[in-house]
């Protein structure tokens, strides 16, 4: 039976997490008893209920609750694009029991674009644990003629003025994913944004838009139901759940791009508290029953150190802010 390059990707966290974490998983409960929180933890997200964002902290939560024996409570706090949670966020006193789960948007792009950003995510924050990804697809509308990437950056050059790439939101991972092709691949296009994946995808299905950069989650269904192609993915690997769409480096463009969501805390919360909670999170996250989860819901589960993490948040930034900066940017 053969296994497709996603599921052996998380197959292969896990392996490595339990080598590296031995009997955490086990052990963790009754280190937690030990030395226990002093009273709940709380789990900030910046954004409302139902969102991806919000969804990783309330699964990891759930377990959390049960490796650490102390309430977990997920604390909405929507408002400017996830930034409003960092900013009440950053001054916490060491001795509050409290988490940000945050993605690029918040940690990575917004420090960027905004002046006045109101708080600095390397400086307020600690890194505490990567816990998964999510690629983006380059999708196209049933009527343009590309079978492949190739033949779109072709027909592309030979119809700039057709070229328009609708994204699911101006200042969105996907905008800046869509700069970040044509400058790889040297077309221009105008990316156009959305008011969230659902009309972009409207438009794409209908011809009014022909090529849209969105999250693979939002595409699949419809790629699933045959309403317009999916060209190339952003990741490392092709996905299990689209095992036919080639990557973009697959398809000759040597361009990769992910999202995320990861744990931070408070720069004031001692490193010890901070290293048990990233261990629990570690612990959970290599459960099979987590990775399933996660999958099940079209994101890559990942385990991973605080060190990892802080490598991860480098090496993201250093790819993504020349892009963001040289685009010229203003919210």
């Amino acid at each position: 039976m053969s296994t497709h390059p996603h599921t052996r990707r998380w197959a292969l966290k896990a392996a490595a997490a339990a080598a590296a974490l031995g009997s955490l998983a086990m052990g963790m409960t009754g280190n937690a008893q030990a030395q226990p929180l002093d009273g709940p933890l709380r789990l900030v997200v910046g954004y409302a209920p139902g969102g991806t964002t919000d969804m990783v902290a309330r699964f990891v939560g759930d377990r959390l609750a049960q490796t650490l024996g102390v309430p977990v409570v997920v604390d909405n706090k929507p408002g400017a694009g996830g930034r409003l949670a960092a900013q009440q966020l950053k001054g916490a006193p060491a001795g509050q029991n409290v988490l940000m789960v945050a993605n690029p948007a918040v940690m990575v792009v917004a420090p960027l674009v905004f002046k006045d950003n109101g708080y600095d995510p390397e400086r307020d924050f600690q890194a505490v644990s990567h816990v998964n990804d999510y690629d983006f697809g380059l999708a196209v509308a049933p009527g343009v003629p590309a079978q492949n990437l190739t033949q779109l950056l072709d027909w592309m050059r030979a119809n700039p003025n057709q070229s328009n790439i609708g994204v699911p939101a101006t200042g969105s991972l996907p905008h800046f994913f869509a700069l970040m092709l044509g400058q790889s691949a040297k077309v221009r296009a105008e990316v156009i944004g959305y008011k969230g994946s659902a009309t972009v995808i409207t438009d794409l299905i209908g011809g009014q838009v022909p090529i849209a950069v969105d999250t693979f989650d939002a595409q699949l269904p419809h790629y699933q139901a045959g309403k317009f192609r999916i060209l190339a993915m952003s990741g490392a690997k092709r996905s299990s759940l689209a095992p036919d769409v080639p990557t973009f480096k697959e398809s000759g463009l040597d361009l990769t791009g992910t999202g995320w969501n990861a744990f931070f805390a408070p720069a004031a919360m001692p490193r010890e508290k901070v290293d048990r909670l990233a261990q629990a999170i570690q612990a959970v996250m290599q459960e099979p029953e987590m990775q399933r989860r996660f999958a099940d819901n079209k994101l890559v589960p990942v385990v991973s150190t605080r060190a990892q993490t802080e490598a991860m948040l480098k090496a993201y930034r250093a790819q993504w802010a020349p892009v963001v900066k040289t685009s010229g940017y203003q919210p």
